[in-house]
């Protein structure tokens, strides 16, 4: 796997950090945008809260597939249904298991697609993916409307890190070495897309949680 398209030198970005600038065309965000549009009238965007400060986040969130990624005062973890209608998650789009066989290189499908979508002043501070049991499978993030502005370090909180844009249709697989480096978003670049309702940036990220069985299948098991 090779590093595409990114505007600052590849060698200072890590190994199995993939970017796809241009993955999705017009019409595939479109077709994307309605699943998301879609799954959301099923599972509403609602606000999590950070588990000690009981703060809300800027960034509002929803889940498609067999597990949702939450976050209130009981801790970050994977549940089954919705922490606000208490409804399973819908299942995550067919373009979206398509786009993760594509590009994921890893024989189970995602249990997990959590949909950020950012307004205003939302962004995403540094942080690590770490929740999930099956540690050697990537995580893939979709970008949908306005542009962010994405920042990556090392694996460690005080390594150098470098920002990037992401517009529309972008695609990144954190996978390899980079599956645990520390990453978020640092603001976005409001009115460069009219793709979403009401302005804004939808980012997807596809997640496998539970380490496939021999099958190459598995089976997501989460309470709540």
């Amino acid at each position: 796997m090779v590093n595409v398209g990114i505007d600052v030198d590849a060698g200072d970005l890590p190994a199995g950090l993939v970017v796809l600038p241009a993955a999705l065309d017009a019409g595939e965000q479109r077709a994307l945008l309605d699943d998301v549009l879609a799954l959301a009238a099923q599972a509403p965007f609602y606000r999590p809260t950070m588990p000690v400060s009981g703060a809300p986040f800027s960034v509002e969130m929803t889940n498609a597939g067999p597990l949702g990624w939450v976050s209130n005062r009981d801790g970050y973890r994977y549940a089954a249904r919705h922490p606000v209608t208490g409804a399973p998650w819908p299942p995550i789009p067919e373009r979206l298991l398509r786009l993760w066989a594509a590009v994921g290189g890893y024989p189970a499908p995602p249990e997990c697609c959590l949909v950020n979508l950012y307004r205003g002043r939302a962004r995403l501070g540094l942080h690590q993916d770490r929740d999930e049991a099956a540690r050697d499978a990537p995580v893939v993030s979709v970008s949908l409307g306005d542009s962010a502005l994405f920042r990556v370090g090392g694996r460690r909180r005080r390594d150098p890190t470098r920002a990037f844009v992401l517009e529309s249709g972008a695609v990144v697989v954190l996978g390899g070495a980079a599956r645990f480096c520390f990453h978020g978003v640092d603001r976005i670049l409001s009115g460069t897309s009219g793709l979403v309702p009401g302005g804004g940036r939808i980012n997807l990220t596809l997640r496998r949680v539970t380490p496939p069985d021999g099958d190459g299948r598995g089976g997501a098991r989460a309470g709540g």
